[in-house]
């Protein structure tokens, strides 16, 4: 037989997102814009392939420093696999999914692809399979424009909700943001010396002028702390003034007792090998964002909302619901921040698959966070932690 009588067939495992057309079938956005971080996802379809002809494409963007930060695919139906990397991606965001255009999806990438070029950072792997979304420019009106950053907000419920965001982003120097929430004739730059900071808390006063608010707040300037003091008035929900009243620096101790707050911890012994205790294990592990350490993985729990940020007086890490620690010694380490958080920590724990496997063993509140210290310290066992930081306070582990 000729050599030229065989016919080659491009087989199943040769697809990839290059080698088909793609048509649109859906994207999202997270409308967490105003915490100066987004998921996106979007779905093509590819006709030309033989087996893999799904793309599931997800984007995440850091709107202060990072740009378009991190890019995830999935090829094919793998909904276990998409399901894990929705979770990482948008798992601990706290917000709600809101359905794009093409033209819109396309038009967020390509701004967040502009700023990584315009600080000199390198776009994420897999250039490849959305380079075909940068390709040709997308534009969009005013009105379109406008639509799109509603579509990437939340709207502020009451005051406190709209001062603590405005803030958040003034600090960030996320002016576009800031814009949103105040009129067009303000002055957002009142900061210039400062490059972006960590908006760590914030405290809410009424003055005796109407609508108008005395913010005190903690910022994080390139690892130093700061006090800052400023005035914000509203009309509505709009921010319509705002003044630079006062910046003075802390030492680190001083934040610190600004910070401090009680953790609640549940210790379990596990009578099943760790490795038994994964994402699947409870409903709330399901949604967690998993960290792997020296002596074990840690499971971080959001709440499902930023309902934090509504309240007069803010904490930076108040969107977190709990921890697990699962540890190689076979311990799991439950840790909340408040005694409602932990009670539900527990109770997730015990109505999951493996509860009969759990031992509860100790329960302890700590006037200050200590898991991760723990979890630093590399020891197997949270009770000779606990000995040792009891028997020599203020000491370093």
């Amino acid at each position: 037989m000729k050599k030229n009588q065989f016919t080659v067939l491009r087989g199943g495992l040769l697809d990839s997102a290059a080698t088909s057309r793609k048509e649109f079938v859906s994207a999202y956005i997270t409308n967490t814009r105003l915490m100066g971080v987004l998921g996106m996802y979007m779905h093509f379809k590819l006709p030309d392939n033989l087996v893999q002809r799904d793309l599931h494409q997800f984007f995440y963007f850091d709107a202060e420093e990072y740009g378009f930060e991190t890019y995830h695919s999935v090829l094919g139906e793998n909904r276990t696999r998409i399901f894990e990397i929705e979770n990482s991606l948008i798992g601990g965001l706290g917000g709600k999914k809101i359905p794009l255009t093409e033209k819109q999806a396309q038009y967020l990438l390509q701004e967040y692809a502009e700023f990584n070029r315009a600080h000199n950072i390198p776009l994420p792997e897999g250039l490849s399979e959305y380079e075909f979304l940068l390709s040709e420019k997308a534009t969009l009106s005013e009105p379109e424009l406008y639509i799109l950053m509603q579509k990437q907000c939340v709207r502020p419920e009451n005051a406190y909700e709209s001062i603590n965001y405005f803030l958040m982003r003034i600090f960030g120097r996320d002016f576009k943001a800031a814009a949103f929430l105040s009129d067009r004739d303000i002055l957002l730059d009142v900061f210039p010396e400062y490059d972006a900071g960590t908006f760590c808390k914030n405290t809410i006063e009424p003055t005796d002028a109407p609508n108008t608010f005395l913010c005190q707040s903690l910022v994080e300037f390139r690892n130093s702390y700061y006090i800052v003091l400023t005035e914000i008035t509203l009309s509505g929900l709009t921010v319509c003034s705002f003044e630079r009243n006062s910046i003075m620096k802390i030492s680190p101790i001083e934040a610190a007792m600004l910070l401090s707050r009680s953790e609640f911890v549940t210790v379990y012994e596990m009578l099943e090998e760790p490795d038994s205790f994964s994402s699947e294990t409870t409903p709330k592990a399901m949604t967690a964002m998993v960290t792997p350490h020296d002596t074990g993985k840690l499971y971080m729990i959001f709440h499902s909302d930023n309902k934090h940020v509504a309240r007069k007086e803010y904490r930076l890490n108040e969107d977190v619901l709990g921890m697990y620690f699962v540890s190689d010694a076979g311990q799991v380490i439950a840790a909340a921040y408040t005694l409602e958080d932990i009670y539900l920590l527990e109770k997730d724990l015990a109505g999951s698959a493996i509860s009969k496997s759990l031992i509860p063993t100790q329960r302890y509140e700590f006037q200050e966070p200590v898991l991760y210290e723990f979890i630093q310290s590399t020891m197997d066992r949270f009770e000779t932690f606990v000995d040792i930081i009891q028997n020599n306070p203020g000491d370093e582990i």
